[in-house]
């Protein structure tokens, strides 16, 4: 059954390759082999059993066996659907077009992988390989592995535990176990399944282990003003700049999203449990993921829609260091091994990168050290209501949000949304004790009588709310709706949300979002939704509210402490 649901997906995919000839196109790499000979001959076993078979020359004089083109969302269902029904090797991954030269198969092809490029030449074809020496003896076998040491030993049984052959202990003794691995594998790539790997199948095993991360070119990097030794894959990233506390490492165009930091700077725990907090601010770095700061070191793990973000950093001697990766999402197995690599070759040097290094690129509010912040995809006033913590806002700000907060690091949930009235009701994950409160007055207020709204006007610009004050020009909508009121005031769209006061600081209603339809409205027309309104909503959620029938005044002065202890930003993240 597995084999007829692949069949048939993969005739749709066969079937619609026309419809993507123009997008980006990726290739499903399933082995490679060093001399063309070899590669040409798994290159037709492959195309004994299934289609779209390529053959290309490597940059690092390799030869790689693969399927496509397609898209890449095409691509990654490919290589699942193969690897479940093990038509192809588990190793398997998808590669750009980028790292290939000269195609080889089919036999006579001429073209390359990139779409742009001149076209190929017989001069370019790859030239034949001679034929290889005879392979060892089962003898000399014996004396070449008799020949390992131990550490030597336990990584050939961990490429053996990566091929899917070994599941034992890592301990460089070769039992029962390993003879058996080895067997299988000997078995399963055409050799004489004796359990004693030659040199040369040895070699052959560790190069399908770094095959996939060929065209990277893995190359020890040197910052002397980082202080950091690593390896970087270099055919990925190039050195774009400086700006403290970062290197920038920029994507050369091989992988999209690929990007890499370089961390370096001085400091204390303090330092790095802020950098902590800033990086989290960061597109770089989203919002699901694990993470984990604890002592001396920190770990973040970012996993979005496009990319997944690896940062770790750590604490030694006053020098705060580390470094981010950022890889595309689906090429998940290179960047495990890419990531590995990087880990295990970084290093301290000494050196800090100069805290002034890239003072000269340009500053803004919504960039830190040349990173952009993430941003909410929009913002809205609201204020607290009860002593809990719960806030009413518009509605709209709530829709389709992967994430809600008030003032940007609190978590909310909706307890109730209406979109008719434009009105929601939010309870923060963690109970709240606010400086004020909403009091709601019941009592008719009088026409041309002072108000006041409170609210970010411009978003998380600004720590507090801003007050815009106006009149009350109508009890009702414009089409007599009972449940509006009209202002005579000039409002901001990050005010909508926020309160309406009346001189007694007391809230006759919510203020509501400009119309954005085809009637255009004067600048100084706004609407708020009637406090009734509000109050009936939140009666209705077993909600308990203020009241109060007596019209007061108060000083401008205390209204905008007021206004500053109940009012808050509440933010839609996506």
């Amino acid at each position: 059954m597995l084999k007829l649901v692949t069949a048939a997906f993969l005739f749709v995919v066969l079937a619609t390759k026309s419809l993507f000839a123009q997008e980006d196109t990726v290739w499903v790499q399933v082995e490679a082999q060093p001399t063309l000979t070899e590669a040409t001959e798994r290159a037709r076993d492959f195309a004994a059993v299934l289609p779209d078979v390529s053959g290309f020359a490597t940059r690092g004089g390799w030869y790689a066996i693969v399927l496509g083109p397609y898209t890449r969302d095409d691509a990654e269902q490919v290589l699942r659907a193969y690897r479940a029904d093990r038509s192809i090797p588990r190793d398997s991954f998808v590669a750009y077009g980028d790292t290939f030269g000269a195609q080889f198969w089919p036999v006579g092809t001429t073209a390359t992988a990139q779409p742009a490029a001149a076209p190929a030449t017989a001069a370019a074809q790859p030239e034949p390989q001679p034929a290889m020496e005879p392979d060892e003896t089962p003898r000399e076998a014996r004396e070449s592995e008799a020949a390992l040491s131990r550490d030597e030993k336990m990584e050939l049984q961990r490429l053996l535990q990566w091929a899917g052959y070994y599941n034992s202990a890592i301990d460089g003794a070769f039992g029962r176990g390993t003879r058996g691995a080895m067997a299988a594998w000997q078995d399963d790539n055409g050799y004489e399944p004796t359990g004693v790997m030659t040199t040369r199948q040895r070699a052959e095993l560790l190069a399908r282990y770094n095959a996939i991360l060929e065209g990277l070119e893995l190359t020890k990097v040197t910052d002397t003003r980082a202080g950091i030794d690593m390896k970087l894959p270099l055919g990925a990233v190039k050195f774009d700049k400086y700006e403290a506390p970062y290197a920038h490492f920029t994507a050369t165009g091989l992988i999209p999203e690929a990007r890499v930091l370089m961390i370096s700077q001085e400091g204390d725990r303090n330092t790095l449990y802020g950098l902590y907090d800033i990086m989290q601010t960061l597109e770089i770095v989203p919002l699901n993921g694990p993470r984990k700061l604890e002592g001396d070191s920190f770990m973040l793990i970012g996993e979005g829609s496009r990319f997944i973000s690896h940062t770790q950093a750590s604490l030694k001697d006053g020098h705060i260091k580390g470094f981010t990766l950022i890889w595309p999402v689906g090429d998940e197995e290179r960047r495990e091994r890419l990531l590995g690599e990087m880990q295990a070759s970084f290093s301290r040097t000494s050196g800090v990168l100069d805290p002034a290094a890239g003072s000269n690129m340009e500053q803004r509010v919504d960039l830190v050290s040349g990173l952009e912040i993430r941003k909410p995809t929009l913002t809205r006033s609201g204020f607290f209501v009860d002593g809990e913590g719960t806030v009413v806002t518009t509605a709209d700000v709530t829709a389709q949000c992967d994430r809600i907060t008030i003032d940007t690091d609190l978590e909310a949930t909706v307890l109730s949304s209406d979109a008719a009235a434009n009105i929601a009701v939010l309870r923060p994950a963690e109970r709240l004790a606010p400086a004020n409160v909403a009091q709601f007055q019941t009592a008719v207020p009088r026409l041309q009588s002072e108000i006041a709204v409170a609210g970010f006007s411009y978003g998380d610009l600004l720590d507090d709310p801003t007050l815009t004050f106006g009149t009350l020009a109508d009890l009702r909508g414009l089409r007599g709706e009972e449940t509006l009121d009209r202002l005579a005031l000039a409002a901001m769209p990050g005010d909508a949300g926020g309160p309406v006061y009346d001189t007694g600081g007391d809230v006759l209603g919510m203020l509501l979002p400009a119309n954005e339809g085809a009637q255009q409205l004067p600048k100084d027309v706004s609407f708020a939704l009637d406090g009734s309104e509000i109050r009936r909503v939140l009666t209705s959620l077993g909600l308990s509210v203020n009241e109060t029938d007596q019209i007061t005044s108060m000083h401008p002065e205390d209204l905008t402490n007021r206004a500053t202890g109940m009012t808050v930003l509440v933010s839609c993240w996506k």
